[in-house]
């Protein structure tokens, strides 16, 4: 007889536990591929919101590169002046689908601008004045959206000058230039520092005559202007004859503003006056009356000479300067009355080399005469003459009538600008070195005031 043993089957008890499981797992995958979905989705929404920040931090960024306004503007009317320009110049520059609102206190709120309305993307931005926080200094808040997502971008700008891009030449000047002699006009950099502009409505804007030379080149406004080069070596750009007329002389240049002298900026450093009845050998912080007509001869000078009109200045003999001289003249004064000459060795250190000492601190201001770098003179309606030789001039020189003659030569720290129509005349036998980049922004200038991306100080702000 077989007997056979039976067994009861497990097949289907496993079946049915490997069925849960995979059961369970199948809706583990499907909810979390709905989470990732959901998750992916938000990502894409908040990148999109933060797109459309982004877009709206360079669209404002754009418009507010075309602020623009008097360098006499004063720190605490700088904000209103920008929101006057969201609220009206903007919309005239076809901008009509931003719309500015100023509270008339520290905020500037821009309406939601539409970037796609069928996305629901758009962005709105508030401006808001922290010069108590940073002086000088505007916060920008864009918010991003798209659906019910926002995001937030901020950054931060400047409030600073304008560089006037007439410093960048060694000379600049509103009347014919004449070189004759053995003069050299060099260069740190032989394109910028050495370069020459002449805004000159007479017809013979450039004459160079014996063995003259400019290093750089040549802009003159004039396009019916006449260059003179006479003598075998006489040169512009390291060539002669027409070749340096043709290559190196730029006719019809483009126009460049001069910049404005303002010598009332350096007044509050006046503390003494000159006495013509006591004549010291060393002077701080002086001021020089109207009419006095002073004859320096060894003479040191520190801080701010301030010259009333009318007057002639003359330095006869050693001037040692570690200041800046002014004049208040007419800047549309080019007779030639008021005159500043120096016939004997000029020795000038910048003002960065003065004593952080009391005389030197601005009364009303937080700065010191220190910070005013860059200028070493400045004389709206005087005439400026020099004579003897000078081995650095630390800074600009600017007036109306500017001669350099006899063995006046050395590096000039800077530009020297010419406000009269009259010649400006270079002669005798030296050398003109220009460094124009030695300082960025010449002092006592009424520069342009422009704001300034800081891009340092992007951030998303989180919600």
């Amino acid at each position: 007889m077989i007997y056979r043993k039976t067994q009861k089957g497990a097949a289907f008890v496993i079946s049915l536990i490997v069925l849960a499981i995979l059961s369970v797992w199948a809706v583990a995958i499907h909810s979390m591929s709905g989470a990732n979905v959901q998750i992916a989705d938000n990502q894409r929404k908040g990148d999109s919101a933060r797109a459309c920040a982004e877009s709206g931090t360079d669209v404002l960024r754009f418009w507010l590169s075309g602020v623009c306004m008097p360098g006499t503007t004063a720190a605490s009317a700088k904000f209103g002046n920008l929101a006057n320009f969201m609220e009206n110049d903007v919309g005239e520059l076809t901008a009509n689908n931003i719309t500015a609102d100023y509270n008339g206190d520290d905020l500037i709120t821009i309406a939601p601008v539409t970037l796609n309305s069928t996305m629901a993307q758009n962005f709105a931005a508030q401006i808001s004045d922290i010069s108590a926080i940073e002086p000088n200094t505007i916060r920008v808040d864009v918010t991003g959206t798209y659906g019910p997502i926002s995001r937030i971008v901020r950054v931060n700008y400047e409030f600073g000058p304008r560089r006037n891009p007439l410093f960048d030449y060694g000379v600049a000047t509103k009347g014919p230039l004449n070189l004759s002699g053995n003069i050299e006009m060099g260069g740190a950099n032989i394109e910028l520092d050495s370069g020459v502009y002449i805004e000159s409505e007479d017809a013979n804007a450039l004459s160079i005559i014996g063995n003259s030379s400019i290093a750089g080149e040549v802009d003159i406004t004039n396009p019916d202007a006449v260059v003179t080069l006479q003598g075998g070596q006489a040169s512009i750009g390291g060539e002669t004859g027409q070749a340096a007329i043709d290559n190196h002389v730029n006719f019809d240049a483009d126009q460049v503003p001069f910049p404005v002298p303002n010598p009332g900026y350096f007044w509050p450093y006046v503390q003494n006056t000159y006495d013509p009845n006591n004549v010291l050998s060393e002077y701080e912080n002086v001021v020089i009356p109207a009419g006095t007509n002073p004859v320096f001869g060894a003479v040191t000078l520190k801080g701010v000479v301030f010259i009333e009109v009318p007057n002639v200045v003359t330095f006869t003999g050693n001037t040692d300067i570690t200041g800046i001289i002014v004049g208040n003249g007419d800047l549309n004064d080019n007779s030639g009355t008021n005159q500043i000459i120096f016939l004997g060795t000029v020795n000038s250190y910048p003002v960065t080399d003065l004593p952080y000492e009391p005389q030197f601190e601005h009364p009303d201001a937080d700065r010191w005469l220190q910070d005013e770098a860059g200028t070493f003179l400045m004389a709206p309606g005087f005439a400026a003459s020099f004579g003897g030789d000078f081995e650095t001039l630390n800074g600009a020189i600017a007036a109306n009538g500017i001669e350099f003659f006899g063995n006046a030569g050395g590096t000039i720290d800077g530009s020297v600008i010419n406000y009269s129509p009259n010649a400006m005349t270079l002669s005798g036998n030296n050398d003109l070195y220009f460094n124009c980049s030695a300082t960025e922004m010449p002092a006592g200038f009424e520069m342009d005031i422009v704001l300034y991306y800081d891009s340092s100080s992007y951030s998303e702000v989180v919600l």
